[in-house]
């Protein structure tokens, strides 16, 4: 401490007139605030690595210099176990997002606003970031490459796997995990990998502006890995949905800095890595928590657990035994699921456990109708042909909405398609590669969002949304199908699915209200 003190008193010509020690994280540096008489503020660093200090302290540099979002080295000791850098205030981006993430990923607007206003300003500094700058600096190693990987593996294998008594084949594990390395490595992007990028890494000053710390893991790598390392965060509970919109800001966002692949391309390495963080982040959750008994290590595993459960549904990954492996680990007793209530918000975008059917006085005359609330809502989504008419509602309401794709690229008039439907994994690659029928299909999304939210409040039973095309067979299914799992998805109803010209019929039950729903 002294020391640093001395070297404050020789970049500032005094000594400091307040200082206060800051909260640590999972590293072993110590943060102080150091104050002058005028209440001018700057942050001191002690360290106990000179290479990683080193690293820290050259990136910053090297940011700065090309004008980047990080804070500014202002002093380093000569040993650079020590340095001052300019203090970027004290809310960070997970602070700013407590709400939503108290609320169970119940993001309101702003807060959306703040997580895309910092994922569209990460690949300016993975991409401008890496122009010029010498890899050796970097610390531990200069290069994301299999070597690293399989520490990753192992440190999650020993730090974490073994620790939870789970029995399975060493070697056929580790041959495993030789294939999941090489496949993540086989792509070499001159990109700058952040590798620790979360929200507790991302500084917000007045105006909700992202700048960027702690960043002295970092190396030369593959840009995938960020993406997934931040929307991933295991306690950060973003929806399905939020995080495609997020993939979507950031795809659009690298395009402003390098060629990027197809969006295909994009998607299938990006589940690899958020595959790879996974397992990485189970491995320094064990170790801080098991071993170190750190508590908000030990309190993010079950959010960890629940993301790799998702990923090993995906049947999607070449690596049969470790994704056995891995399924047999999310169930185990001491990783069961349990119910947990969610906060309300304090900012008026609420949730509620109790019956949303009852009436609430304060929820205003417009709330409920005297004309309707017989019982739960039910919507009936609809696919058909123009050629054949509108489908009947059989509510006698009057049929809803009717939304037509024919302006969508059409996969019938293409001879591999014209046997399939919108339901056939072809026809699905066909139309979200295009990409005319996401544009689509969002603005559905919104105004269908509004009107089931209004229904439900108002306890009308009833709501029809019917999606029409030239044979009723591709896009109309394709978008009825999507938009029912959606509306099921978001609020729970019951929803019913016909694609009248293919015969086909399904119902989502509704969902059991003890989880609450949107309001």
């Amino acid at each position: 401490m002294e020391k640093l003190l001395g070297l404050y008193k020789q970049w500032r010509g005094e000594a400091p007139a307040h200082v206060e020690k800051l909260p640590g994280a999972g590293s072993n540096r110590q943060y102080f605030r150091l104050a002058d008489h005028e209440g001018q503020t700057v942050i001191g660093v002690v360290g106990t690595s000179r290479d990683e200090d080193h690293a820290f302290v050259y990136l910053s540099q090297h940011f700065h210099q090309r004008q980047l979002p990080v804070p500014e080295v202002l002093a380093v000791s000569g040993d650079e176990l020590r340095y001052i850098q300019t203090d970027l205030g004290s809310v960070s981006l997970f602070d700013a997002l407590k709400g939503g993430r108290d609320a169970g990923g119940r993001y309101n607007a702003h807060e959306k606003e703040l997580l895309k206003r910092t994922i569209r300003e990460l690949p300016n500094v993975q991409m401008r970031g890496a122009r010029g700058l010498d890899w050796n600096n970097c610390y531990p190693q200069p290069e994301f490459d299999e070597e690293s990987v399989l520490f990753d593996l192992n440190y999650f294998k020993y730090c974490f796997l073994k620790s939870t008594g789970l029995d399975f084949h060493e070697l056929k594990l580790e041959a495993n995990f030789h294939l999941f390395a090489k496949d993540l490595t086989n792509e070499h992007i001159d990109s700058f990998l952040y590798r620790d990028f979360q929200a507790r890494n991302v500084m917000l000053d007045a105006k909700g502006n992202p700048f960027f710390i702690d960043y002295q893991g970092g190396r030369k790598g593959p840009y995938y890995y960020d993406l997934a390392s931040f929307l991933w965060q295991a306690s950060a509970h973003y929806s399905h949905k939020l995080r495609r919109e997020l993939v979507y800001e950031y795809y659009q966002s690298l395009k402003d800095y390098t060629e990027v692949p197809s969006e295909r391309h994009f998607v299938e390495r990006l589940s690899l890595f958020v595959l790879f963080r996974t397992l990485q982040v189970l491995g320094a959750y064990g170790f801080r928590g098991y071993f170190e008994r750190k508590k908000h290590f030990l309190d993010s595993i079950p959010a960890a657990i629940q993301n790799l459960r998702e990923l090993c549904q995906l049947k999607c990954f070449p690596y049969p035994y470790m994704m056995d492996m891995l399924r047999r680990l999310t169930e185990l007793p001491q990783f069961a699921v349990a119910d947990q209530p969610v906060v309300n918000r304090s900012d008026g975008f609420k949730t509620t456990e109790t019956n949303v059917y009852q009436s609430n006085p304060q929820d205003g005359p417009a709330t409920f109708s005297k004309y309707d609330g017989k019982g739960p809502l039910v919507v009936r989504v609809y696919s058909f042909s123009f050629r054949k008419g509108i489908p009947d509602d059989p509510s006698g309401n009057g049929g809803g909405y009717v939304f037509d794709c024919r302006s969508t690229h059409n996969p019938g008039r293409y001879e591999p398609y014209k046997k399939l439907t919108g339901l056939d994994e072809p026809v699905i690659r066909f139309l979200e590669d295009d990409g005319e029928i996401l544009t689509f299909l969002d603005s559905v999304y919104r105004l269908a969002d509004h009107h089931v939210e209004r229904y439900i409040q108002r306890g009308f039973t009833s709501l029809m949304f019917s999606f029409g095309c030239t044979g009723g067979q591709h896009r109309s299914v394709y978008s009825a199908q999507h938009l029912a799992e959606h509306i099921h998805e978001k609020f729970g109803v019951e929803v019913c699915v016909c694609h009248r010209e293919q015969g086909i019929n399904q119902v989502f039950a509704a969902k059991p209200p003890q989880g609450g729903q949107e309001k």
